[in-house]
């Protein structure tokens, strides 16, 4: 039987990056930690830096803390958390990714560069995102987000689009909204679009796709809240329909490791090695126990 890690799998740089922040701060500092939001969506991993002393605080709890240090994740912020910050003594502890700190810096001057507004800045992304929010925050707010390809008909075609995308969105889905875009807008209109998705992540999706298909069984280990998480996996499950996600070990179900002669462990770019190394050890046993 053989049972493989993907190697492909696993933090991004962005990721890596914040945690390696938080990690050095709460081993230098007695003093609290604070995360403003889940600082990757992995409860395993959330759960293993809370243990250290990070303590993770929403927007409301952060607009009434004072005197104190708040890390920011590698999604990003919008502009008003940073005036939050300052009005109320906060030190930030900026973790945000280098790739999503750049797009928000091209959105902004996009905005600024553009006082009338006479074009439409648009998002592909997820509504209610981390990362989305702090792009749209670089509009004040005014930024279209559209989550899928067909949501590209609330567009008005006759005035100037900009299209910009979440790191993490499919490429694919991208050049299919480019490709509309360019059939309908008006020949008095201008559009612009930039591929801003991370190809660190976008190569991870023909990466997981051969690394399915070589394998009877699939567990792929991702945290619920992970959105990058669900679109790899889809990808997992459409090339090998015996893919199963799981968010720890302990929800390996034995049944799905009988009559295959090869598993495969992979996962997002917000699950963590060590957590696929547990997989991979509960796999073995249960292999054990059943022969």
């Amino acid at each position: 039987m053989k049972v493989e890690i993907d190697t492909g799998s696993g933090f991004c740089f962005g990721v890596t990056r914040a945690i390696g922040k938080a990690e050095e701060v709460l081993a230098d500092s007695s003093q609290p930690l604070y995360c403003l939001g889940d600082i990757v969506h992995n409860s395993m991993e959330c759960d293993r830096l809370q243990r250290m002393g990070l303590i993770t605080i929403g927007h409301e709890e952060y607009d009434h803390l004072h005197d104190a240090t708040v890390l920011l994740r590698a999604h990003g912020e919008p502009p008003q958390t940073y005036r939050k910050a300052e009005a109320n003594s906060i030190e930030i502890i900026d973790a945000t990714c280098p790739v999503v700190l750049h797009l928000q810096e091209r959105i902004k001057r996009e905005y600024d560069g553009d006082p009338d507004h006479r074009g439409q800045i648009v998002i592909f992304g997820k509504p209610g995102h981390a990362e989305v929010l702090g792009l749209v925050g670089q509009t004040n707010g005014t930024a279209i987000v559209i989550e899928r390809p067909e949501d590209v008909q609330c567009l008005d075609f006759s005035r100037d689009i900009y299209l910009y995308s979440q790191t993490t969105q499919p490429l694919d889905e991208f050049r299919r909204i480019v490709d509309y875009i360019r059939e309908h807008i008006s020949p008095s209109a201008t559009f612009r679009y930039y591929d801003t998705i991370c190809r660190q992540v976008a190569n991870r999706m023909p990466h997981i796709r051969e690394f399915a298909s070589r394998h009877d069984v699939v567990l792929f280990v991702c945290g619920k809240k992970s959105s990058n998480g669900r679109v790899l996996f889809n990808e997992c499950q459409r090339v090998n329909p015996q893919s199963y996600m799981i968010d720890a070990a302990n929800e390996i179900d034995s049944r799905w490791l009988t009559n295959c002669n090869s598993i495969g462990i992979c996962g997002a770019t917000s699950t963590p090695t060590w957590l696929m190394q547990e997989c991979k050890v509960r796999v073995e046993q249960l292999l054990g126990s059943h022969e």
